[in-house]
């Protein structure tokens, strides 16, 4: 279990350095419990249901993310990749620029 949620928290990090500013308009507290939730369960999986599961679960959270920027952004006149042009970004999720 200590290998899964190894990986997961390294995720969860290096995703939160390069990504985070993706993030600006989303509470602290927010950001805690979602690393925290994250870190619980894939530490669940991995003890109840084994190493393959959590890396199938992985995968899974990498699936979404693709399809929302290659596919839903774009759709929304949002460049998938950097988020421009900024004010259709923010209003799209509700943030005050």
């Amino acid at each position: 279990m200590c290998l899964e949620v190894a990986v997961m928290a390294s995720v969860l990090a290096v995703g939160n350095i390069l990504f985070g500013h993706f993030e600006e308009g989303v509470p602290k507290w927010r950001r805690v419990v979602k690393f925290f939730l994250f870190l619980g369960l894939s530490g669940l999986i991995a003890e109840t249901a084994g190493r393959r599961w959590f890396f199938v679960f992985l995968g899974i959270l990498f699936t979404f993310p693709l399809i929302i920027h290659l596919w839903w952004l774009p759709k929304q006149g949002i460049n998938g990749w950097t988020g421009e042009p900024k004010d259709k970004y923010y209003e799209l999720r509700g943030w005050k620029r």
